[in-house]
């Protein structure tokens, strides 16, 4: 019989996911099943499963941390944020409406924008949420030995109690035992704690069987006195303190988490290394597009705030726009503030590579058309004019996909080729041409080239629209691709990189690829650091035992 052991935390960002991910590791190499699962997750990172279904990257991460891959059954609600107190609301991988969660919504009641903004009944929401959540628990314990289970934000919300699926109402669910989880680092962990318990009925503090203290820095025998009241007020143990685990390069989940990349990393000037600038926009998603960029040594991430770039965008070497839950509305914010023209100059005038990712891909063009308004009350947009492409929404359905493309350097393809004037990527593909490249696809948008190259072409997914078979543009120093992911191909970050290094004048690198090796050794030593910290037969009684 699956065995259910749920993570929650007092706060969000208290280090669940992490727990969760170190957790499924530790057991897995003891050489069980194990299966991550989160019932609801906010967050506007997202990833394509081998179903074609979306969900949150957390359990993309946790289900690599137990050596298998990831189902849509491990996150059966997903909610992405829309703005304005609107999510969109997908259910076991596909998008079903948008849900706002601060106003109750009678659909008998429905007014035309409600009904123009597919908006979900609030008693529709909870059967279909709840039916999602028993089934994909159900299909789990199918196939895996134990489940790990991760809470969302904290369970002592106690106005969101009634129909929840986010903690206790999945704890119940899945008839399973609870570990809190305290953040130290914030400050206040004894009495987020005790608080914890406090605002907990009788049935749900029940199931709470031990406290986990994360993220502490200093001498252990500190929290000796506070440990043992604690344990008193709650009347369950302190199953560990874990330290705060440096140096893990492992995704964000959370754009609320998104920091200054590199920050580990010392770098004497601006010489010795290549900047890659990423625009921070304002509704930016799927930002773990970056993160391979941190595990390379001699790669500065430099994150552009929108508001506040004068500095930071100088002396970089290239530039890139990633995805965006709305790149109609983050378009005018590039315009609002003068970063658009910035980055214009930077592409006609330095001639950097700048590349768009998704959204960022689609605000390189010339127009975005929005005639249905699903991103803004505009029908159009003006794009940033550097690819000779259109972008409009006309999709009934999102596109999510895991695609393939090649790259096939002649003129009947794609037709790169060295003649074009001051033409970059011949350079860079050239060396890998006949290759191909893996990515996912999230996207509601479909793309027309006018002049601009097609990029690669398309052998699984969906690519710029469903009549070209290509994905992507290029013109001179520009690209953009629906591709996520795109960078986490090694032979492709390589060449990329090492034509900045070239024209730095910084040697040239070659080898294994430092991403997949750093994820890896990451997780090895979190769960090494979270299995020597917890006390983990207690653990495995709670599991095992009852």
């Amino acid at each position: 019989m699956t065995k259910c052991l749920m993570i929650q935390g007092t706060a969000s960002n208290a280090g669940k996911s992490l727990i969760v991910a170190a957790l499924c590791r530790i057991y897995t190499k003891r050489g069980y099943k194990v299966a991550p699962f989160k019932s609801q997750n906010m967050s506007l990172n997202s990833y394509t499963t081998k179903e074609n279904k979306e969900i949150a990257i957390a359990q993309v991460l946790q289900a690599k941390a137990a050596n298998i891959e990831p189902t849509v059954d491990m996150n059966p609600i997903l909610l992405k944020p829309k703005g304005e107190s609107c999510s969109q609301v997908i259910i076991q991988g596909e998008a079903v409406g948008n849900k706002d969660f601060f106003r109750k919504y009678d659909k008998t009641k429905a007014t035309q924008r409600d009904i123009d903004n597919n908006l979900m009944d609030d008693e529709d929401y909870r059967i279909i949420a709840k039916e999602a959540v028993i089934d994909s628990l159900n299909n789990l314990k199918e196939d895996y030995d134990i489940i790990i289970m991760e809470g969302a934000g904290s369970p002592a919300e106690i106005n969101l109690r009634e129909g929840d699926l986010a903690n206790m109402g999945a704890a119940e669910i899945a008839d399973a035992n609870v570990l809190l989880v305290g953040d130290i680092d914030k400050g206040g962990v004894f009495a987020s704690i005790a608080g914890t318990f406090l605002l907990l009925d009788d049935a749900d503090r029940s199931r709470f069987k031990g406290v986990i203290i994360n993220k502490f820095r200093g001498k252990q025998e500190l929290l000796c006195s506070g440990i043992e009241r604690l344990e008193e007020i709650i009347q369950v143990p302190v199953l560990g303190i874990v330290p705060y685990a440096e140096n893990l390069q492992l995704p964000e989940e959370d754009s609320a988490s998104l920091k200054e990349h590199n920050w580990t990393k010392e770098f004497k000037n601006n010489d010795d290394h290549i900047i890659i600038g990423v625009v921070k926009l304002p509704k930016i998603a799927n930002f773990t597009d970056i993160d391979p960029f941190d595990t390379e040594d001699d790669v500065e991430v430099r994150m552009i705030e929108v508001h506040n770039y004068k500095d930071k965008i100088k002396d970089i070497d290239a530039l890139i726009l990633p995805g965006t839950r709305n790149s109609t509305e983050d378009i005018m914010e590039l315009e609002k503030t003068g970063l658009a023209q910035e980055i214009r100059k930077l592409s006609n005038e330095s001639k950097i590579p700048i590349i768009g990712i998704c959204g960022g891909y689609q605000i390189l063009g010339n127009k975005i058309y929005d005639k249905n308004h699903k991103e803004s009350k505009l029908d159009e947009v003006e794009g940033l004019g550097l690819l000779d492409i259109e972008s409009e929404f006309i999709r009934e359905s999102k596109v999510v996909k895991q695609s393939i493309g090649r790259i096939e350097i002649n003129d009947n393809i794609t037709g790169l080729n060295n003649s074009d004037e001051n033409n970059i990527f011949y350079e860079i593909f050239s060396k890998i041409n006949g290759e191909t490249v893996s990515g996912y696809e999230l996207h509601e948008g479909t793309t027309n080239l006018i002049s601009a190259k097609p990029l690669f072409k398309i052998e699984k997914g969906i690519g710029n629209n469903d009549n070209d078979q290509f994905d992507g543009a290029y013109s001179k120093n520009v690209f953009g691709t629906y591709f996520h992911g795109i960078f986490n191909n090694y032979n492709l970050r390589r060449e990329f990189l090492n034509h900045l290094r070239k024209n730095k004048g910084l040697d040239e690198k070659t080898g294994e690829d430092p991403y997949e090796t750093s994820v890896e050794n990451s997780l090895e030593k979190l769960a090494n650091i979270v299995e020597e910290a917890l006390d983990m037969d207690y653990i495995d009684k709670l599991v095992f035992d009852e």
